[in-house]
């Protein structure tokens, strides 16, 4: 069957078609997507704006189109912590169904990092034993480690690079000042997740998802996206910490230069490389894998385990 799978994002907005069955690996047929950064238009409330919403009532109005174009027999639509922490978040996903038909299922910060941890079991299998996956969106960082399927913590803290860049790191390159209250921040922020994670077993594999851990895995060296999904790559601890110094003298100009980083997504590379060095280095973690399966792949999975079961 034909999925279309509707991902509200705090950077993008995008609708990914799959052909997939129960038991078989979800192909990728086509997507539809656009950049809006849902951060960018709150307003002082912390509400999403009008201009904001009628940006994202256009775009799932062309997405809803995009999918009955080409066959897609059903949609899954949800959106993330852009709109789960805003302060008209409920009103939104109301004028959004009444407007275009299209209910999104809002997911809470716990199930975003369990669906992202089931994408990644399934990617590394049962011989993976117990694994760690962090994950940095636009608005939240997820943490999740378990031996099964279902994490046995999964977690959710206010630190996504787009959060982080738009409170924390004004200026285009930051100040010193602002990095270093930055910095002091995400540590503050990390230590009782980190405590937490520290109180099971040790993880066998330390896995990285989402965009920004892809980007900083590219920038320190991994191999490009061209290369195919199944090539190893890896984040360093040592690279990282390099990298995120480099980053702060920037600007978001010069960041989207760096191989891996698009011009959407430039500005937020500081925060990113920030989040990332801390959680790393918090944990006693030197190296990360990048798995290229996260949060889409695994709702795509629950759903399919669902049509499995009835």
């Amino acid at each position: 069957m034909r999925l279309g799978v509707l991902d509200i994002g705090s950077n993008t907005v995008h609708l990914l078609l799959i052909d997939a069955h129960p038991g078989a690996r979800p192909i990728p047929f086509g997507s539809f997507k656009r950049a809006l950064q849902l951060v960018a238009f709150l307003d002082d409330d912390g509400a999403i704006d009008e201009s904001g919403q009628r940006e994202l009532i256009d775009f799932i109005t062309e997405a809803a189109a995009f999918a009955r174009t080409h066959d897609a027999e059903d949609l899954l639509a949800f959106a993330t912590s852009a709109i789960r922490e805003a302060a008209n978040g409920e009103a939104v996903l109301a004028r959004v169904f009444a407007e275009t038909g299209i209910r999104l299922a809002e997911l809470s910060g716990p199930d975003e990092a369990a669906a992202t941890f089931l994408a990644v079991r399934r990617w590394y299998g049962w011989g993976s034993g117990n694994i760690l996956n962090l994950d940095i969106g636009g608005g939240s960082f997820e943490l999740a480690m378990g031996a099964d399927e279902h994490p046995e913590l999964a977690l959710s803290v206010p630190l996504g690079a787009g959060r982080l860049t738009w409170d924390h790191l004004p200026g285009n390159p930051p100040t010193a000042k602002s990095v270093k209250a930055a910095r002091r921040y995400i540590r503050e922020t990390l230590e009782e997740p980190i405590a937490a994670l520290q109180q099971l077993e040790p993880a066998t594999i330390v896995a990285a998802t989402s965009k920004s851990f892809r980007s900083l895995a590219r920038i320190t060296g991994a191999a490009p996206r061209a290369a195919g999904p199944y090539v190893k790559r890896e984040l360093h601890l040592r690279d990282l910490t390099l990298w995120a110094n480099r980053l702060a003298a920037m600007s978001a100009a010069d960041r989207a230069e760096l191989p891996g980083v698009s011009d959407v997504r430039a500005k937020q590379m500081l925060a990113a490389a920030l989040v990332a060095e801390a959680a790393l280095s918090g944990l006693g973690i030197a190296v990360a894998e990048i798995c290229p399966w996260a949060l889409r792949e695994g709702l795509i999975l629950q759903r399919f385990d669902q049509l499995r079961a009835l």
